[in-house]
């Protein structure tokens, strides 16, 4: 027993992962995905604010009816990308290359396939789709417009998403933020082009984004034919059931996350717009607005995801390497940026939200009204936002998944949804700002109190390795 215990230490020391100061690992690998993620991230952003000062406030609305799907991306694209690269991280800790490779051949091979489903499901239900997440009559033609031409990018904005993160589990985080960059690079150029010299409106945008998402793509298949680790094999890409089982429950908590918040999406589209319209702001203000301000919260998600994203690597080593201390270490350093991020943010919003939301073009005074409304009341607990979706990760990379469902499950599907069905009930559309700071608070919560539970596990598993370590010396006694 001491010496297998003796090993993995040797294994540690043979990798940076293992004994490098997680500050720097944690940056090192954070930095390029928090970067690539602001990048995606910057492909709806553009948009949003091309289209709000060439379109308007419609064209904005537009957007946002259509952003349930780029969470339904993200979360396949997860599912896949972080179940596949959390396996490879364990195996590769474990010294098991050949099980590590399957994995990444795996993660490819679904990825491929979830992407051509979704664009096959969209193009059949184009209309129904745009109606069941909140479109009304006046934002109804700019949405189908913009999602017939965007879904054409699906597939491939999909494989770039999850193959991003087989590229950063093989040590290669600046090619994985590359890859993004030279898409979201592109979008910029080409929205401007299209929108304001060729004058082509929300369909330029739509184009912009399509051709930026398949230039991306080229640019992620580039690298798999030398990956750093090992040599990928055409036996790699055939499925077996073992192996697809260990992704998705490895990918599910992320996936859950994303789907959810897909989800709390609709829910908030169709409840603005039916309160709304009882309302002095009539439906389609609420609804441009929570597009913009949704954009805008993208950016706190990108930092906090990224940062989590970055431990991955780190997390999967280490407990596979048994080494339950760096495991909490790893959580503990990422928990401080993840929050002091998040309160550079809540100032943000909280201190200037009609210029934040004048980016994104400009509106009469009951749009930017409402818009202050929804940042200082809907995004009040914003600064312990990132708690919830770090643990999600952090659970994610250890391999506790059913933990990581839990959570994923938590702000958006046991709290969110609820609240954004009760409280309007009782107070109208302010209902609707009032459940963000309840179920952030919540979530925080409940994220804090199963850490500290598993930390406790890690804890006993960690003081029975030292017993076990220790047997051969009281025996020589």
């Amino acid at each position: 027993m001491a010496d297998r215990n003796e090993a993995m230490k040797n294994k540690a020391a043979n990798n940076p992962l293992g004994y490098a100061p997680v500050a720097g690992l944690i940056r090192k690998y954070a930095i390029p995905s928090i970067i690539s993620l602001l990048i995606s991230a910057a492909y709806n952003i553009v948009d949003q604010i091309f289209i709000g000062n060439a379109v308007g406030m419609l064209g904005n609305a537009a957007t946002n009816v259509t952003f349930p799907l780029a969470y339904l991306s993200n979360a396949i694209a997860q599912l896949i990308g972080v179940g596949a690269a959390v396996n490879f991280n364990i195996n590769m800790g474990a010294k098991k290359p050949e099980e590590a490779r399957r994995f990444v051949g795996h993660g490819i091979t679904l990825i491929s396939i979830f992407g051509v489903a979704l664009f096959l499901v969209v193009l059949l239900l184009k209309t129904p789709i745009l109606l069941l997440f909140g479109a009304t009559d006046n934002v109804l033609p700019y949405a189908d417009t913009y999602l017939g031409i965007t879904m054409f990018g699906y597939p491939f904005l999909l494989f770039t998403m999850a193959g991003s993160q087989l590229i950063r589990a093989d040590g290669s985080p600046r090619y994985s933020m590359f890859c993004t960059v030279v898409g979201a690079v592109l979008n910029i150029f080409l929205n401007w082009l299209f929108m304001f010299v060729f004058d082509w409106g929300i369909r330029g945008a739509a184009m912009a984004t399509a051709i930026s998402q398949i230039v991306a793509f080229v640019v992620c298949l580039m690298y798999f034919p030398r990956f750093k680790a090992f040599k990928i094999k055409l036996e790699d890409f055939r499925l077996k059931t073992s192996n697809i089982n260990r992704i998705v429950k490895l990918g599910t908590s992320n996936f859950i996350n994303q789907s959810i918040m897909m989800l709390v999406n609709i829910v908030m589209n169709n409840t603005l717009t039916h309160y709304g319209a009882s309302s002095l702001y009539g439906s389609d203000i609420p609804l441009a607005v929570a597009g913009v301000i949704s954009k805008l919260n993208s950016i706190l998600i990108a930092f906090t995801v990224g940062i989590a994203q970055g431990c991955h690597p780190i997390l999967g080593f280490n407990i596979g390497a048994k080494n339950y201390a760096r495991v909490k270490e790893t959580y503990k350093t990422a928990l401080i940026g993840v929050l002091a991020f998040s309160v550079l943010v809540f100032i943000a919003f909280q201190s200037f939200p009609r210029q934040l939301v004048s980016i994104f073009g400009s509106g009469d005074k009951l749009y930017f009204d409402f818009a202050e409304q929804y940042m200082r009341y809907f995004m009040l607990m914003v600064c312990i936002f990132g708690i919830q979706p770090l643990t999600v990760n952090y659970f994610a990379g250890i391999g506790y998944a059913r933990q990581g469902i839990v959570l994923s499950l938590s702000r958006q599907g046991f709290f969110l949804i609820p609240l954004l069905i009760v409280l309007p009930l009782i107070f109208g559309l302010d209902g609707a700002l009032y459940s963000g700071p309840v179920a952030d608070f919540l979530a925080g919560a409940l994220s804090l109190f199963l850490v500290v539970r598993n930390f406790r596990h890690l804890s006993v598993l960690q003081a029975r390795q030292q017993e076990e370590s220790d047997l051969p010396e009281r025996g020589s006694v």
